[in-house]
């Protein structure tokens, strides 16, 4: 499997060309894997315990549940496992900035010679194939660091039931009846408790504890029994020496019968259903015959009202065309009209606003207002143009008494300034 595919890429799965449906299951599958390698590294007490988390669901990167949570988790675990794989990597913190964490991740990764053929913002949500995929290819690293090594699975043996299977009650010698009852009384079914059972044991010891004679008989032996006791000998332990062999289900001489059986079944249904299904059929085609008549009879006779009923339907509908542009030469007349009074409403406003403006004294109290503090202006001004002249004259007061101190102190005109 590539690593594209493995990612859930690589082909069309409506279509089916390169992939399938079952790609949709494909990180789900991957997440168990991942999960199970993590348990192999030992997260569990050198990741969640000493960083008092919660332990990951086998499905907690296949689906979204809160991103933020699964951000943290997904930079946090690939931090741990660049540690584990012999990296130095520092801890995400909670604040730090995600576009960084994931470039550093990524740069670390594409070290190791994997490449990357996504976006990094894949990897802000914190979950998805591309975050199982980052992480398990640093699960690898981080085994590969550890020189862990997966072995080959041992499947246990399964023990197969001995078969013991008699084709011909006539073939059934001495030595096999012995060797089935050897075996257990599980193989023998049908036997009744009540019954005395014929203890073929007992005989062979029996036979074996009569010394062998290796030497020829004096005498040709004859039988002296006689053939009706013998008979009802043998009808008498014919019941007991009666083996019945354990079916087995998976033996292809049962399934040969069944499919034997199945298909006399089948023949059979099929000869009564056949009669059936060519009455049924014989009987729709005679009554499709007499609905394709009585349509052609009810459309003859209802050609002309059906003539009169299209000629209707076009004057219907030229009808409603013409119903349709008058109702939009309405329409466009109404909205004119609704334009026209809004106008006339803001001309009326207008009017009723300057009528009682005309009748109303408050513009002529204004207007007095504003004279009244126009002349207290004025006379506010007019006080402190006052003020400056007084101020100037006494300045120039000043200067012409310094200018005369100052001639008279230097005793002529020669220290007269100009």
């Amino acid at each position: 499997m590539t690593e594209e595919r493995r990612r859930g890429g690589g082909g069309d799965e409506e279509d089916g060309e390169g992939g399938g449906p079952g790609l949709v299951y494909m990180p789900f599958v991957l997440m168990e894997e991942l999960l199970d390698k993590l348990r192999l590294l030992g997260y569990d007490k050198e990741f969640a315990r000493k960083m008092n988390l919660k332990p990951i669901s086998r499905h907690y990167f296949a689906l979204q549940t809160n991103p933020g949570e699964q951000f943290y988790m997904f930079t946090s675990l690939a931090a741990w496992l660049l540690r584990k794989a012999g990296r130095q990597f520092e801890q995400p913190q909670e604040y730090d900035d995600p576009n960084a964490t994931i470039s550093s991740i990524l740069d670390e990764v594409r070290k190791y010679g994997h490449a990357i053929d996504f976006p990094p913002s894949k990897l802000k949500q914190g979950w998805g194939e591309h975050a199982i995929y980052v992480l398990d290819r640093l699960s690898d690293e981080a085994l590969r660091s550890v020189n862990f090594s997966w072995n080959r699975p041992q499947y246990p043996e399964e023990e197969m039931d001995e078969e013991h299977v008699v084709e011909d009650d006539s073939e059934l010698t001495l030595n096999e009846i012995e060797k089935s009852m050897a075996i257990g009384s599980s193989d023998v079914e049908d036997a009744d408790d009540d019954e005395p059972m014929m203890d073929l044991e007992g005989m062979k010891r029996l036979n074996q504890g009569k010394p062998f004679e290796s030497s020829k008989p004096e005498e040709i032996l004859e039988s002296t029994t006689d053939a009706a006791d013998w008979r009802l000998e043998v009808e008498r332990v014919m019941p007991q020496l009666k083996v019945t062999i354990r079916t087995d289900n998976k033996d292809w001489r049962v399934h040969l019968e069944q499919m034997h059986q199945h298909h006399t079944g089948i023949e059979s249904s099929l000869t009564e259903s056949q009669v059936h299904l060519d009455k049924l059929q014989s009987e729709v085609s005679r009554t499709l015959e007499k609905i394709s008549s009585r349509e052609k009879y009810i459309n003859s006779q209802l050609e002309g009202l059906l003539g009169a009923f299209r000629q209707a339907q076009d004057a219907l509908a030229e009808t409603r065309e013409k119903y349709r542009q008058a109702s939009g030469g309405v329409t466009q007349r109404s909205r004119t009209l609704a334009e026209i009074t809004e106008e006339l409403e803001k001309v009326k406003q207008e009017m009723d606003e300057r009528g009682s403006s005309m009748t109303d004294g408050a513009p002529l109290v204004r207007i007095k207002q504003a004279i009244q503090q126009l002349k207290k202006e004025s006379t506010q001004m007019d006080v402190r143009s006052g003020v400056v002249e007084h101020i100037l004259l006494q300045a120039k007061l000043k200067d012409k008494t310094l200018q005369n101190k100052q001639v008279h102190s230097g005793g002529g005109t020669d220290g007269f300034i100009i």
